[in-house]
Order: structure tokens, then C-alpha cells, then sequence
């Protein structure tokens, strides 16, 4: 999904942020259809809380 459609989709959750943190790390499937978000343990969890915050500012 586009990062306006993942923004408009959890802005009313208050916790998004630290759920989308952890799919950017973990990965995961099935919030967006069945095409699975590969896993980035390189990413560091600061960094992953960063990016997530990010995507959450996209109008």
C-alpha cells in the first residue's frame, strides 16, 4: 500500500507507531492481502519507531 493509504488506515490507532515499528522489523502478512512485508532486523528499533512516525505524517 502507499504510505497515504497506511497513514489514513491507523490514524485513529494511538499505538500505530510502535505496531508499525514492529512490522517494519518482524515483518509480517496479512493487514494488507496476502503479499507478505519481508522482515529488516537490521533495522534498528529507534530507527524503526522513526520511519513508522514518518509514514503516519503522509496526507
Amino acid at each position: 500500500p502507499s504510505y497515504k493509504d497506511v497513514a489514513a488506515k491507523y490514524a485513529s490507532d494511538k499505538d500505530a507507531a510502535t505496531k508499525l515499528a514492529k512490522k517494519i522489523r518482524e515483518g509480517g502478512t496479512g493487514a494488507w492481502g496476502q503479499v507478505p512485508m519481508p522482515a529488516n532486523p537490521q533495522v534498528s528499533e529507534a530507527d524503526a519507531l522513526t520511519l513508522a512516525k514518518w509514514v503516519l505524517t503522509v496526507k
